[in-house]
């Protein structure tokens, strides 16, 4: 049988692989097709689809928006974007880039404020893509506040402890709708970390009027029963299954490329199914 993997993370976001580096991982543990799926940014794509022509591996341009849905961070990730369409993309994301680079520069006055010893320019002039809460984290790492990024950013850096304040974000059926009418194919990414089990099937109704093609009902710490919970509801809504790992490398370490934790496989079956789909619109 095989497999694929439709949701990770590359340097150009918060990840720690380049997307070449990415690619050689899939071929290492015989990934059939890869999506790069970096958080609100396209900007990896260009490297991934030339370098994965060294590759037998179908490589998936992806993109995993930041949306908010009554007051819950949601995250929709587009599959098969196409070429065509990256400069409409960009142009979508300045807006929320804007409102990202805003609340980067009020998190380092709040980091100092509250005795962290930040410096933001220094972050910026060292980043080499999209800076996030990563990059903050290694900061307070180099200032031995914490001992890993994965603590800073379930302490420090975690929205309820009011020093990080969230960007305003993109409604999630805006995002969906954009996805739709770009011919990309617009998926709900790890529901379950964002949705209690009551609050899904609400959401997806909602967002199937909206163009949601996909629930990722396959993901790295799913339990089978929450897996068995989103492939019974995306039959329920008449939606595809998709799935990922999210692997972010070296950040996220117990999350490896196309298994997760260990246990998942995500059927290539997934892959093909969204691109006959995508191929309608």
């Amino acid at each position: 049988m095989k497999y694929c993997d439709l949701h990770c993370h590359s340097t150009f976001s918060d990840g720690t692989n380049t997307p070449k580096q990415l690619l050689e991982l899939a071929k290492k543990v015989n990934l059939s097709a890869l999506a790069l799926t970096d958080h609100n940014t396209i900007d990896g794509l260009e490297s991934f689809l030339q370098e994965s022509k060294n590759y037998d591996i179908l490589p998936i341009a992806g993109i995993e928006i930041s949306t908010e849905y009554q007051d819950k961070s949601i995250h929709i990730v587009g599959l098969f974007l196409d070429k065509s369409y990256f400069e409409t993309i960009k142009d979508f994301l300045k807006i929320p880039l804007k409102r990202k680079e805003e609340s980067n520069r009020l998190l380092a006055i709040n980091l100092n404020k509250n005795g962290y010893k930040i410096d933001y320019e220094k972050i910026k002039k060292e980043a080499t893509r999209q800076i996030n809460r990563v990059h903050f984290a290694k900061q307070l790492i180099s200032g031995g506040y914490v001992d890993s990024v994965e603590k800073a950013c379930q302490t420090i850096l975690a929205e309820d402890n009011g020093i990080y304040i969230p960007p305003k974000r993109l409604s999630s059926f805006e995002a969906i709708a954009f996805l739709k009418s770009i011919k990309a194919v617009p998926v709900l990414a790890h529901p379950l970390l964002d949705l209690t089990q009551r609050e899904l099937p609400d959401f997806l109704a909602k967002a199937k009027e909206f163009g949601l093609i996909a629930i990722e009902s396959s993901y790295s710490t799913y339990t089978t029963q929450e897996q068995e919970f989103c492939e019974k509801l995306a039959k329920e809504y008449g939606l595809l299954n998709s799935g990922g790992s999210d692997f972010h490398g070296d950040n996220k370490p117990d999350i490896k490329l196309g298994i997760g934790k260990g246990n998942l496989l995500v059927p290539l079956e997934y892959a093909t199914n969204l691109l006959t789909e995508k191929n309608k619109l």
